[in-house]
């Protein structure tokens, strides 16, 4: 009885030996399963210490919606990024541009506005191409991107006839011209322009485009301009005459990144 007791104790222990050798022994070529799939070895540690991905840059574009004193006006835009801060664009618009001089007034009895000599419609629509500068980057969060930029390019003016003018007998008679069929009177007149802007972009969803610019237009006619206003009196008579179609504008845009 003593023997066989002494035995059992003698296989225990080398029982409990060999298991401890086991379980304190590493075995390289097994892996632990988690719900059937194998864990992955951790890489992270495989990239030297300074190296990252290059970073990849956006391309976007979009609508603007332009506002200045003279109206509001419609656009689309371009925009491909060089670097994190510098980008070029191209934009094109249609607004509307009135003589300064200009008064509007409203008739309380008919319910209808008019502007009392003015001579012609005016809309400008200029192709620019441009540089935009990031800036303070690393100073501003991500989330709120100042900016500023610059472009030129070609414009087209297109001038429409607001009133038209009739002789009934002796007697001048003047008349407002509808907009849309003013539109097929129009005459084209080719120009240049460019403008100075500064904004910013908002939202750290960088999918989708949000932000204002501000934008001082620089667009001339060379020579005596386009008749913009005539005197009332002498039914027809050029009063004044515009050579400046540019302007402040504040411009709104909304698109997509890809």
């Amino acid at each position: 009885m003593k023997r066989k007791a002494g035995l059992l104790v003698v296989c225990v222990v080398l029982a409990s030996s060999a298991v401890a050798q086991t379980l304190s022994a590493p075995d390289n070529s097994t892996r632990s399963i988690v719900f059937g799939s194998a864990l992955k070895p951790d890489t992270t540690a495989l990239i030297p210490e300074g190296e990252f991905e290059e970073p990849t840059y956006r391309n976007a574009w979009g609508l603007d919606v332009l506002v200045s004193n003279d109206g509001f006006g419609l656009g689309m835009f371009y925009k491909r990024e060089f670097t994190e801060d510098l980008s070029g664009f191209a934009t094109f618009s249609i607004s509307e541009s009135k003589d300064e001089r200009e008064v509007e007034q409203y008739n309380y009895f008919s319910g209808q506005s008019f502007t009392p000599g003015k001579l012609q419609r005016f809309l400008v629509m200029p192709l620019m191409f441009g540089v935009q500068q990031r800036l303070f980057r690393e100073e501003i969060a991500d989330n709120f991107r100042p900016f500023i930029n610059i472009g030129a390019g070609p414009a087209v003016i297109l001038s429409a006839p607001f009133t038209e003018f009739r002789t009934v007998g002796e007697v001048v008679q003047s008349q407002q011209v509808e907009f849309f069929k003013s539109l097929g009177k129009a005459r084209t007149h080719y120009t240049a322009g460019g403008f100075i802007g500064v904004g910013a972009n908002f939202g750290s969803e960088r999918a989708n485009v949000f932000g204002v610019n501000f934008r001082y237009y620089f667009t001339y006619i060379f020579g005596d301009g386009l008749p913009s206003l005539y005197k009332e009196r002498t039914a027809g008579e050029v009063l004044a005459t515009k050579k400046e179609f540019g302007g402040f504008f504040i411009t709104l845009n909304v698109g997509m990144a890809y």
